[in-house]
């Protein structure tokens, strides 16, 4: 009896080679819609899946596969005489070959703009169906989810006349993996909806992931590391154009950078050494905010990552290749760029889709291992107006227009600092950080010495504080240095105390209401 195969696929990729080898192979296709039209388009033989069912697609498609006579088709076992000859009572031929993989929710989900409607018209349900049957009779159905699979499948098929056992259980083992992320993915973006449940923290929270590469190493070379990705995605959002294996470093460190420069709509450049900052700018293009970035800490500046909101230019290439750096992220690079960075064998190039980046933090959680469980939040991905903040102002004298927009710069930089964090900025570029010291105040005094040992002045510059100031010393050594206004959240029980250091200054103080400690 010829074998069948139903292909039912909404990633088409590799889809059309497969089912040609199959069809040269002597197997029936059985297909559905898009898929069916595809494969008759490239000439290869298809049977509707309604031939096969003898009944019609119905309600706009939510029900075409849904039938005994594919689900029989699927599940009867082959060792079972009783289950064979039912089915062949009935009509029902055995399928032994699906190729399937989902209606694209993951992707649905992060359009800008998409409403619950099309989240829902996007819920595969046949397909999961279709999935599980065939994994669950794995000792004579073939079931494969990922097109990487569909080599595999084919030559065994062309070599052997059938699939390996090892290689059935193995891709059963993958179906049922999938199934399972996908389900979770719904029930996690619909946790999240307004129209359904509150932003709380679910009761259940399930985390299916694949390992996607091996990385060279941890935080030290005697730790192993790999990189995972969700198991409903195929690739993750960034891509390596060049350069030696990654180390878990390298992608936690432009990460960071990533997540700093996301903050800003105007070219802006961040260098950033063991996940902290060293600078930090704007600009009108991308090789102004990459020069004044590294005069913030051209020393710390040597080794770590550097990543841009824009694409990255030939003449921005060129300033940066006196600078050894471990990798460069951007959305893009401009072929002359490449060129000069490719010259550097062991510089790593990433690329990364920015507007896919932020709808990813908007949604996100973090999670870490804390006490023999895990500790989850979601991101701090509050959206920030200097404007919203004028009503916040504590102190006698209100900021000019330039200081609004330096604390603004501040403000959104801080937030990617370690905590204690002090960031002293001009509304351009990072003069001086304090990271992640015991004492606020040695934070300031840190952010003082970077700032000095560079050379900047910081006479008419501005202070943010990712927490409140425990005491009036910060504000006392800020107007030292010759800070003009500061930003940071209140809710000091010294609060007064501290307003009043910045009146006696003649300083502006904003109080933001928000903290954003980063541990």
């Amino acid at each position: 009896m010829n074998k069948i195969a139903l292909i039912s696929v909404s990633d088409k990729s590799g889809v059309t080679a497969f089912a040609r080898r199959l069809s040269q192979a002597g197997i029936t296709i059985v297909s559905t819609g898009g898929t069916a039209r595809i494969l008759e388009e490239s000439g290869i033989p298809v049977t509707p899946v309604s031939d096969l069912t003898g009944f019609p697609e119905i309600l706009d498609g939510r029900v075409k596969t849904l039938h005994p006579y594919i689900h029989g088709a699927l599940l009867a076992r082959r060792d079972k005489p009783e289950h064979m000859e039912a089915i062949s009572r009935l009509g029902i031929k055995s399928i032994d070959i699906v190729a399937v993989n989902l209606y694209p929710f993951a992707a649905t989900i992060r359009k800008p703009g998409v409403t619950v409607e099309e989240a829902v018209e996007n819920i595969d349900i046949g397909g999961p169906s279709m999935i599980r049957s065939a994994a669950k009779n794995f000792n004579a159905v073939t079931v494969i989810v990922d097109p990487a699979d569909y080599n595999r499948v084919a030559e065994e098929l062309e070599t052997a006349g059938t699939t390996t056992e090892a290689t059935r259980r193995e891709l059963m083992v993958k179906a049922f993996a999938h199934t399972a992320a996908y389900d979770r993915l719904i029930a996690e973006y619909f946790s999240g909806k307004p129209e359904t449940a509150d932003h709380s923290a679910p009761e259940l929270y399930e985390l299916k992931l694949k390992r996607y590469q091996a990385l060279r190493y941890g935080e030290n070379p005697h730790q192993t590391a790999a990189f995972y990705i969700e198991a409903s995605e195929s690739n993750p959002g960034f891509r390596q154009l060049h350069g030696k294996e990654l180390s878990y470093n390298n992608l936690l460190d432009s990460d960071a950078c990533l997540q700093l420069i996301s903050e800003f709509t105007e070219p802006c450049c961040c260098i950033v050494k063991h996940n902290n900052p060293c600078g930090v700018a704007v600009g009108d293009t991308p090789v102004s905010a990459f020069e004044r970035a590294l005069a913030a800490d051209p020393v710390s500046a040597y080794g770590g990552i550097i990543g841009f909101n824009r694409p990255v230019t030939e003449e921005t290439a060129m300033k940066m290749n006196a600078l050894f750096a471990e990798a460069v992220i951007a959305p893009a690079f401009e072929s002359g760029a490449i060129q000069t960075l490719t010259k550097k064998k062991n510089v790593r190039l990433l690329t990364i889709h920015f507007e896919d980046y932020r709808r990813h933090l908007s949604r996100t959680r973090l999670i870490r291992n804390a006490a023999e469980g895990y500790l989850i939040q979601q991101a701090d991905a509050v959206p920030f107006d200097i404007r919203a903040s004028i009503n916040k102002i504590v102190t006698r004298r209100q900021p000019v227009p330039s200081e609004l927009e330096a604390l603004a710069f501040s403000w959104r930089v801080v937030k990617h600092v370690k905590s204690n964090a002090i960031v002293f900025s001009n509304a351009h570029q990072t003069l001086g950080i304090g990271a992640g010291q015991m004492a606020r105040v040695d934070a300031v005094r840190l952010a003082m010495q970077k700032a000095a040992q560079t050379g900047l002045d910081l006479r008419g510059s501005v202070l943010a504080s990712d927490a409140f100031f425990p005491f009036r010393d910060n504000v006392d050594l800020a107007a030292q240095a010759g800070v003009t206004a500061i930003i940071q959240p209140g809710g000091s029980v010294r609060d007064k105390e501290v307003i009043e250091a910045a009146d006696a200054y003649n300083m502006a103080m904003i109080f933001t209401g928000i903290r954003h400690f980063k541990h």
